[in-house]
């Protein structure tokens, strides 16, 4: 699929990685949906920098979690531009939840957003992508679908089933919609990480370096201009899956 004339949502497209991901398919030639929950702030600047690319945007407030929100948010992108042509599940939260614990609020609020999140867009989008013969829903996972973080448990669970998900929907929606999941390794650093920090997260990747958020965009424009390609994960990550054995010869 080219992405010239066509229509992306990008949940959680406000900031980060996310807002990268909504300008590079706006430069493709996309119209593009953000979806924020409370960075209304932040979205209305991405959607003022992707209309300065020449194509149009709309920001929509939704707690993906909520399916209710979700079915609404689709409805007023296909009001606005006729349907979803793309979907990028790149919403995100990032917090702790170590185990044992006495309180699963957590836990619910990480695993809504990770997973229910992705779970309603999809459905939701579904129906008009299969009508039009075509469609492309891309997934953002990440490493701990292989290797579980300390602390992390309901991020990791989270992508775990992203990833699951990401194959049973490239069988249930075939053959004409195709889904894909992109494990980013380290491409932006959080706020508040240390020069020191930085440098050792480098020297845990094959290529001794960060990557940067436009090697998640052109790894997305792969998948939706791969027509033959479905059902797949692709690591974007420097070789850091690998980068703790680079020294094992010494």
């Amino acid at each position: 699929m080219e992405p010239i004339g066509k229509t992306a949502l990008v949940t959680g497209g406000a900031n980060r990685v996310g807002k990268a991901i909504a300008l590079g398919l706006a430069r493709a030639g996309a119209n593009v949906v953000i979806n924020y929950h409370a960075s209304a702030a932040a979205a209305e600047q991405t959607v003022a920098e992707i209309r300065a690319l020449g194509v149009d945007a709309l920001a929509i407030r939704a707690d993906i979690a909520d399916a209710t929100q979700v079915e609404a948010m689709v409805a007023a992108a296909a009001e606005r531009f006729g349907g979803v042509d793309i979907l990028v599940n790149s919403a995100d939260t990032w917090l702790e939840t170590p185990l044992p614990t006495k309180s699963h609020e957590l836990w619910h609020l990480v695993t809504g957003i990770g997973i229910d999140g992705p779970y309603y867009a999809s459905n939701a989008v579904a129906p008009w992508m299969i009508s039009r013969g075509e469609g492309v829903i891309v997934n953002i996972i990440d490493l701990s679908v292989w290797e579980p973080w300390p602390r992390y448990t309901a991020h990791s669970v989270s992508k775990s089933a992203l990833l699951a998900l990401t194959r049973q929907l490239a069988l249930e929606l075939a053959p004409h919609v195709r889904v894909n999941a992109i494990a980013p390794g380290p491409v932006l650093p959080p706020p508040g990480y240390s020069p020191a920090l930085v440098e050792r997260v480098a020297d845990k990747t094959l290529l001794n370096r960060w990557g940067s958020p436009e090697d998640i965009v052109d790894a997305v424009l792969y998948f939706v201009r791969a027509n033959y390609v479905t059902g797949e994960t692709l690591a974007v990550d420097g070789g850091e899956r690998f980068g703790h054995r680079k020294n094992e010869a010494a």
